[in-house]
């Protein structure tokens, strides 16, 4: 499993070089909202030379109250749908792009396990959300369970590639 888990932040590193460049060559801010991946994406960003002229701002709210206060996700979408949700990662991208003028908001919330889970909302179960211009891409992944690591990698991952397909 190192060997794979290597390879996928191989993989991810790539990929955040190149959404800095297409940032960069775009003249785009991003600002992340996080929760299952804990920032991770952000540091994978960030992680990248040249990183500073493109990342505005991340937020990493795990727990319900710290979403709704620094976001703006409202209570009503947390009590309907759950922190778990097409609507409340909408809602996070929007609070990332609004607390930091950026261009972009991308945000991520699910479970990673162990525990967590349920038969309607398993472990695996992400939502992240990209918000550029008037226009937002929602993915829905039920991300196979081969470990909490695992399933916060390839969030950081599909997250990456989203923004990548979301402006260009």
């Amino acid at each position: 499993m190192s060997t794979f888990i290597d390879n996928m932040r191989r993989c991810i590193d790539k990929e955040a070089q190149d959404v800095v460049k297409l940032l960069c060559e775009k003249n785009l801010q991003v600002s992340t909202a996080e929760s299952c991946t804990g920032g991770l994406l952000s540091g994978a960003i960030v992680g990248v030379s040249g990183s500073s002229e493109v990342f505005g701002l991340g937020i990493c709210a795990y727990a319900n109250e710290m979403k709704e206060k620094f976001l703006g996700v409202s209570a009503e979408i947390l009590e309907k749908y759950g922190a778990v949700s097409e609507a409340c990662a909408a809602e996070m991208a929007k609070g990332a792009q609004r607390a930091s003028n950026a261009n972009i908001g991308i945000s991520t919330t699910g479970i990673a396990g162990p525990g967590g889970g349920t038969e309607e909302k398993p472990v695996g179960t992400v939502f992240i959300c990209c918000s550029y211009k008037e226009k937002q891409r929602t993915l829905h992944l039920r991300i196979e369970n081969k470990g909490r690591e695992y399933i916060r990698l390839e969030t950081v991952r599909q997250a990456l590639i989203l923004i990548l397909n979301t402006i260009d």
